[in-house]
């Protein structure tokens, strides 16, 4: 029963995305917040399919720790679940994202007008210039960045070494740090068909506080919290994966 219903969520997950991604081509003259208010419809729509159709709910804890003040959120990456959940419960965001995702037909080109910061993560230095200098301006402008500090997707009960642009961006843009933890992973697998019914339960931490601290120091206390609060959730401390490991798709 559950892999049709799995099946159901998944058909209507796609042609919504398509739908969508249509619609957000369409209306790209519109002001970001507008645009993004309508493309994020689509997300907010599939939370809420996911518990009607596979019994997967969503539980947030800490939702007084949004800043109402542009902010970096740093959040978990297991599954494709937080890029709708994060559409969800936070303001208007953009993503720091693998710049392939946007050649995919359809979802790539409503993705785009999300307006995210696209990077070759084989660029280096040039992506972490690309992160900091894009980042700040659509900071200026009034949007969250979401920055995935693992760089791709990893198993439940598993960490990767965090990144330092979503930090570096902080420090260097003088706005807070957000961290979010969840454990949608034991319920929407990376590349997992089978959607598994429960609650996922999402974390939202006191913001980071950057002034006086280096973007070592702010990625460190981020890494910390977020290794408390995976324990907490999942119930184990996480095992370290390695940099080879740590390889793969967002």
């Amino acid at each position: 029963m559950q892999i049709f219903r799995s099946f159901i969520f998944l058909t209507v997950y796609a042609i919504t995305a398509i739908l969508f991604s249509v619609i957000g081509v369409l209306i790209w003259p519109l002001p970001f917040k507008q645009r993004y208010w309508v493309v994020s419809r689509w997300a907010v729509m599939n939370i809420w399919l996911l518990k009607i159709i596979c019994g997967l709910r969503l539980e947030v804890e800490g939702r007084e720790n949004i800043p109402t003040e542009p902010c970096v959120i740093l959040c978990k990456h297991q599954s494709a679940w937080e890029t709708l959940a994060l559409q969800a419960v936070f303001p208007p965001q953009v993503w720091v994202l693998k710049r392939e995702l946007l050649w995919i037909p359809f979802f790539g080109w409503g993705l785009a007008s999300l307006r995210p910061i696209a990077i070759d993560r084989n660029a280096g230095r040039q992506a972490l210039h690309q992160v900091i200098e894009q980042g700040k301006e659509r900071l200026q402008s009034g949007a969250m960045v979401v920055v995935f500090p693992e760089g791709t997707r990893l198993p439940p009960g598993t960490m990767g070494r965090f990144g330092v642009g979503g930090a570096r961006l902080a420090v260097e843009a003088a706005v807070p740090v957000v961290p979010v933890a969840h454990n949608a992973g034991s319920f929407w697998a990376k590349k997992g068909f089978l959607k598994r019914p429960g609650v996922i339960k999402m974390v939202i931490g006191a913001k980071i506080d950057i002034q006086d601290l280096s973007a070592t120091a702010v990625n460190q206390k981020a890494y910390d919290w977020m290794t408390l609060t995976m324990t907490q959730l999942e119930g184990k401390t996480p095992v370290q994966f390695t940099k080879g490991e740590q390889r793969g798709e967002s």
